[in-house]
């Protein structure tokens, strides 16, 4: 039957109420998560197992190269994980400067001149390695499985598949990866991708190592040296994710906790920050004046952001200052009800993630995300092993006289990453375990569900089903079009510049939630999985 993929009705998802709980945004990867759990794992070995799946069932998001990040509860206290990967040793000003021009801004968007240090894989073997139950090798068998019988091409994947191929379909190892049919599938196919089940063997026999230094390096840094690319055998081996304290911003009794920079979770600990200075739940849940606050306090948050965010190293001044509570206090008042403003931030881009959180019955909860940044990262895929690369190098400056000269390119340098996994504490304890997917939607969407879900009682279900915004940058927002048409006006009439978007896939992100309802062990959680995307939280 040649069924039509629109969807005309609108659908409403229910919450999960469950002791162990898994959700992602693929039902493939949510069941590779119970499968650990059923045979003895933890939340960790869940995510692991998921994350693993997810690189092949949404390709378009991540991949064996992406980078990840993530916030873990292990029943006593939070952790925090930064694996992205570091600029290789060959990156300077100069070296782009000297290939594509003097007046280049940036790397390149795609191609090997766009990839870091792929830092996902290290990250799964890290939290494996501290956190985890069982043997690594089990945590890669969902996903080999996968890779070697295929699975069929869901919806929303297609549509990003076939927009991105025009202008990947050239690059190294593209074609032969993903356009196995000679073009972008079709709603349905069965996808095989047999060499990433060697990549994932190599992984799983060596802990990770095969890509870290071994086989599978050498065979990225040979592609690399044949397609014009630098990086190296020994930029894989150098690196090493690194353990870190997550930053945290109270609000309305709770706390926002987020990975400090490279990422921008910055940006909603600031906006948080700036709406705890008005009594938000004052105005109506979708009126025009609750969400024009949160839009201001949003662009004042970017503005920060993408002035001083950068790998923390370089920063001109420590990411806590920003969070000042006087500052933020400041800023607040600049704020003018009546009209809309710009408050000069930076043009963000769009992107391609994964988002994916697990929690079990003993209490630990993890958040998790990964990344290949922009739709199929690079577009470079290493044939051998199927690792598809990120491009999250674009996210640098090579330009000497920018806007943030602690974000230039250098040789061992993290870039700017959009990526960011959130955790929700209350009196140092869990709450919620969540996150939304989508370039510098995140951020964005931290805040807009978390408002809904603290200053007006939405359920977690309910505050991801409801209608979001996104700011682009100036006085322009996108607004998908379940808002209010009263609200829409409003907003236009005090000067935003609204364009309304009724494909909701990457302008408004996706979101994983799980809400600790009580002890784990007797009450369980509830979990929410965002329609806007194929997948589904499960549990048991």
């Amino acid at each position: 039957m040649n069924f039509d993929y629109q969807f005309p009705y609108t659908s409403t998802r229910l919450p999960l109420f469950a002791r162990n709980v898994v959700s992602t945004s693929h039902p493939l990867a949510a069941q590779a998560g119970l499968r650990m759990m059923l045979k003895g794992g933890n939340a960790v070995d869940a995510a692991i197992a998921a994350a693993a799946v997810i690189t092949l069932t949404e390709p378009v998001s991540c991949g064996l190269g992406s980078d990840a990040f993530a916030i873990l509860w292990d029943g006593k206290e939070l952790h925090g994980l930064n694996s992205s990967g570091p600029a290789p040793a060959t990156w300077t000003p100069e070296y782009f400067h000297r290939k594509y021009g003097a007046e280049t801004k940036t790397p390149p968007k795609r191609g090997f001149d766009s990839v870091t240090v792929p830092g996902a894989v290290a990250g799964w073997v890290a939290l494996s390695d501290r956190f985890g139950k069982l043997p690594f090798a089990d945590l890669m068998e969902p996903a080999i499985e996968v890779a070697e019988r295929g699975y069929l091409i869901p919806v929303v994947v297609q549509q990003k598949w076939a927009a991105a191929t025009p202008e990947l379909q050239s690059q190294p190892g593209f074609a032969q990866s993903f356009l196995p049919w000679g073009r972008a599938p079709q709603v349905g196919e069965l996808f095989q991708f047999k060499n990433a089940a060697r990549g994932l063997k190599a992984i799983a026999a060596t802990k990770g190592q095969a890509l870290y230094g071994g086989e599978i390096a050498e065979a990225i840094e040979r592609f690399a040296k044949d397609n014009g690319g630098s990086i190296t055998a020994k930029d894989l081996a150098d690196f090493k994710p690194e353990w870190v304290k997550p930053m945290a911003q109270d609000y309305r009794g709770y706390t926002l906790h987020e990975i400090p920079p490279n990422g921008q979770g910055i940006a909603a600990l600031i906006a948080l920050g700036i709406l705890s200075n008005f009594d938000l739940a004052s105005h109506k849940v979708d009126s025009a004046d609750s969400q024009h606050l949160q839009i201001e306090a949003m662009k004042l948050a970017f503005a920060d952001t993408y002035r001083y965010v950068a790998d923390p190293r370089f920063m001109e001044l420590p990411p806590e200052q920003m969070l000042d509570p006087a500052y933020l206090a400041s800023r607040a008042k600049l704020i003018d009800m009546k009209k809309a403003q710009d408050f000069k931030a930076g043009n963000p881009v769009k992107g391609g993630t994964i988002y994916l959180t697990a929690a079990d019955e003993n209490g630990m909860m993890i958040s998790f995300i990964q990344s290949n940044f922009m739709g199929f990262g690079s577009g470079v895929i290493e044939p051998t092993y199927g690792i598809s690369l990120q491009n999250r190098g674009h996210g640098f400056s090579t330009d000497l006289q920018g806007q943030n000269p602690a974000n230039l390119v250098l040789p061992g340098k993290r870039p700017f990453q959009t990526i960011i996994p959130a955790f929700v504490t209350k009196d140092g304890q869990p709450v919620m375990s969540y996150g939304v997917m989508g370039g510098n939607m995140q951020p964005q969407g931290h805040m807009q569900t978390l408002v809904r879900m603290l200053d007006y009682g939405q359920n977690p279900q309910a505050a991801c089903d409801a209608p979001r915004w996104r700011y682009n940058s100036g006085l322009n927002i996108n607004v998908e079009a379940a808002m209010s048409a009263t609200t829409v006006q409003e907003l236009i009439s005090r000067g935003h510049q609204l364009d309304v978007i009724s494909d909701s896939y990457q302008d408004f992100g996706a979101g994983q939630f799980i809400w600790r309802m009580g002890d784990p062990a007797v009450q369980g959680y509830q979990a929410a999985s965002d329609p806007r995307r194929d997948g589904q939280a499960v549990g048991f």
